[in-house]
């Protein structure tokens, strides 16, 4: 999922070859063949680690939900103790700036993302587990009902935004609705 280094053992290779595809040419250019010739190996050896293209989808998802759920852990682990906590890194994971801040590489994500939904979507119950944790934790973060929810549904909004190329609110105009949601954070019960 990280583009920084490239993977030297060839499942992650074909996995990485699979997910630039996506985002080069849509997902209608992921077929096994290509995934092969871009990995850099040949069709028998990428079926020796994914035996058809539902095992190579059902792979990334698998990759990304492990992402999302570990960027999600570091993000709460940076948000000082508290009441709000989860919110907070809601707040910082969409709005922010940084390390954990939504970025290239969550847009990556997201390719792999809406390339299982068209293919199948029933290959996205490993995010929708991912999410469901996510959610949980929100509520159980101890601001009054709602406010946590309206701060992580306004990060996937902007998410979707991002993804979809909608709009690219300016950093003012992210710092403008950071403000107004972190309004939900001083409401305590």
């Amino acid at each position: 999922m990280d583009s920084h280094a490239p993977a030297t053992d060839a499942p992650s290779r074909i996995l990485d070859a699979a997910e630039n595809l996506i985002i080069a040419r849509g997902v209608a250019s992921l077929t096994l063949e290509a995934a092969a010739r871009e990995a850099g190996v040949s069709k028998g050896g990428l079926l020796y680690h994914f035996a058809s293209k539902e095992a190579l989808l059902e792979a990334l998802l698998g990759r990304l939900a492990s992402f999302i759920a570990q960027e999600f852990a570091a993000c709460v682990a940076a948000q000082p103790e508290g009441q709000g906590r989860v919110a907070l890194a809601m707040l910082e994971w969409g709005f922010g700036e940084g390390d954990l801040a939504c970025n290239e590489r969550h847009e990556r994500a997201g390719a792999v993302f809406l390339a299982a939904f068209h293919h199948d979507p029933a290959l996205l119950a490993p995010m929708r587990a991912v999410i469901a944790e996510m959610r949980a934790a929100v509520a159980a973060d101890g601001l009054p009902p709602g406010h946590g929810a309206a701060i992580m549904a306004a990060g996937d909004g902007l998410f979707m935004a991002r993804l979809f190329n909608l709009y690219a609110p300016s950093a003012a105009e992210l710092a403008e609705m950071r403000a107004a949601l972190s309004v939900f954070l001083g409401a305590r019960p």
